[in-house]
């Protein structure tokens, strides 16, 4: 399993950034990786809600299809699944004043074969994360829809 950690400070507050992370059709904006996401459910953001998300990664397109597993104040968490990989999301948020401090972190877990390259991508996984941390305050700032 790879697992990717950063803090990424938010200039918004607690509020502001778990209603905008909440819904994750917006990570075409702060995901560099991150080709297209729809939500495929109807009705308010909750535990359940799905999204397919469509991933490039070296040269590869591949569709995951991701759940809200967890909603609560200060918590998401979205695991997305498909035939090689299971990701998973795990945001932590902690109020500042005029800001908020997300504790992210990204785990990647690969199914059969795919598990055989796992010791080689975690540097590519790293620098994704790099750039998540670099646009994420400005994408949550100026909160695309």
């Amino acid at each position: 399993m790879i697992i990717v950690e950063r803090d990424i400070v938010l200039p918004v507050t607690l509020d502001e950034a778990v209603s905008y992370l909440e819904d994750f059709r917006r990570t075409e904006h702060w995901d560099p990786g991150t080709v297209r996401c729809v939500r495929i459910d109807q009705g308010s953001i909750r535990p359940g809600a799905t999204w397919r998300n469509t991933s490039r990664f070296r040269g590869r397109t591949t569709d995951l299809l991701y759940r809200l597993e967890i909603r609560d104040p200060e918590h998401l968490v979205f695991v997305g699944t498909n035939k090689s990989v299971t990701a998973t999301d795990d945001m932590r948020f902690e109020a500042r004043p005029g800001e908020t401090l997300l504790k992210y972190q990204a785990s990647l877990r690969f199914k059969g074969l795919a598990k055989l390259a796992t010791p080689f991508l975690r540097a590519e996984f790293e620098a994704l994360a790099d750039k998540v941390a670099q646009r994420l305050p400005s994408a949550v700032a100026e909160r695309h829809d």
